[in-house]
């Protein structure tokens, strides 16, 4: 497999697609307040911004007995579908690789572990819902990455045979559900990977440090 056989791109959103972070430690930390405990740092926490809700949570709280863990987590929730997107960009340089996309004809779309109730109105802010071919979120399936589910799905609604399809992620799951699937993996480096993670170690086909370097590249094998 190689990038000249891509046909569409798939992209993971929170840390790929989309800077989701500031929104998510801002409602982590709206969370923390209303227990009356201390906010975080947003660097302490970015990292854990692609893992979901409670890896945020244990992130800023490690200890907590499972009581708070939940307390703060739905709190967390809460305050995020208020200010979902309030924060949240494009990486830079994605821009630009989309509107390529567009002009090669080479659809593209999200499979993320994110709910639907946050994924689609994150997606309409961006201004991507009417752009988008494909967004499937955490829920749409029975099971989540990196179960192939949501992957295959992906693939059935981008009209597109996995092999033709290159995957995006700053997870290993992300990863790990795009091989499974039979797609070209690509880790994204800008995304929110944190110290102990091992990239090199992930079953990528390639790794990119911005997005720009994934438009290069697909360029350069077309």
């Amino acid at each position: 497999m190689s990038l000249a056989q891509v046909k569409g791109v798939l992209f993971d959103l929170d840390g790929t697609l989309a800077d989701t972070a500031p929104d998510l430690v801002q409602a982590l930390n709206l969370s923390l307040c209303d227990a009356g405990i201390e906010a975080k740092p947003f660097n302490a926490l970015r990292s854990a911004a692609s893992h979901g809700s409670f890896a945020l949570v244990d992130a800023a709280i490690p200890n907590a007995d499972e009581s708070l863990r939940i307390q703060i987590q739905q709190g967390l929730l809460a305050h995020y579908q208020r200010i979902n997107g309030d924060h949240c960009r494009l990486f830079t340089g994605m821009d630009v690789l989309l509107d390529w996309l567009e002009l090669q004809q080479l659809p593209f779309g999200v499979i993320t572990n994110k709910p639907a109730r946050f994924t689609r109105p994150l997606v309409r802010k961006l201004n991507l819902h009417q752009r988008m071919q494909v967004v499937i979120s955490g829920d749409s399936t029975r099971y989540a990455k990196p179960h192939t589910a949501p992957m295959l799905l992906g693939a059935q609604q981008l009209n597109c045979a996995p092999e033709h399809i290159l995957y995006l992620g700053d997870a290993e799951r992300d990863l790990l559900a795009a091989k499974a699937a039979g797609m070209l993996g690509g880790v994204a480096l800008w995304g929110y990977l944190s110290e102990e993670d091992k990239p090199q170690n992930w079953p990528a086909f390639a790794q990119f440090g911005s997005p720009l370097a994934v438009h290069q590249a697909l360029i350069a094998a077309r």
